[in-house]
């Protein structure tokens, strides 16, 4: 896509004590929807964090793991 502008994105996973779990995208993207998938396969139940910084916006949520 030409004349596109790309940010960086960066999105990772924390557990509750804000220890880095995984990260799921480290890469230049344009703007647009996505998906990625996450593994919580060697993880406990229990609450985590995911963080989505792209140049100067940052925005973490928390999220449930089930088994």
């Amino acid at each position: 896509r030409r004349g596109e502008s790309l940010q960086h994105v960066i999105l990772k996973v924390y557990d509750m004590l804000g220890k880095e779990i995984k990260t799921l995208v480290n890469e230049q993207k344009s703007a647009g929807k996505y998906q990625f998938l996450f593994n919580g396969e060697n993880l406990v139940s229990g609450v985590y964090y995911y963080q989505l910084s792209t140049g100067k916006y940052v925005e973490t949520k928390k999220f449930v793991l089930t088994k």
